[in-house]
């Protein structure tokens, strides 16, 4: 009753190959997770300090001007007297 044959292998050495076998998936699987886990840690790691860096500018704009004016020539044209002389003598061009 020892000796039990799976194929042409013996119970002991069946076993043998199972946990040799089980051992070195364990241990693949672990350094595979270990690589593509560090690989995720720097790619998140990266986003973060990108979204940190995006949030800091945006502070220092807002800081830069803390009454949020706006642009006191926006709207301004380039010849402000041209409508005035339009305005002026109508029949000028």
């Amino acid at each position: 009753m020892d000796n039990y044959k799976i194929g042409n292998m013996d119970n002991k050495k069946f076993i043998m190959v199972v946990i040799i076998v089980t051992i070195v998936g364990l241990g693949g699987g672990y350094l595979l997770g270990q690589k593509i886990g560090y690989a995720n840690a720097i790619a998140d790691a990266k986003a973060l300090k990108e979204e940190v860096v995006k949030k800091a500018a945006e502070d220092v704009a807002k800081a830069t001007n803390p009454f949020q004016t706006t642009n006191p020539l926006e709207g301004v044209t380039a010849n402000p007297f041209q409508d005035a002389a339009k305005k002026l003598n109508p029949f000028a061009e």
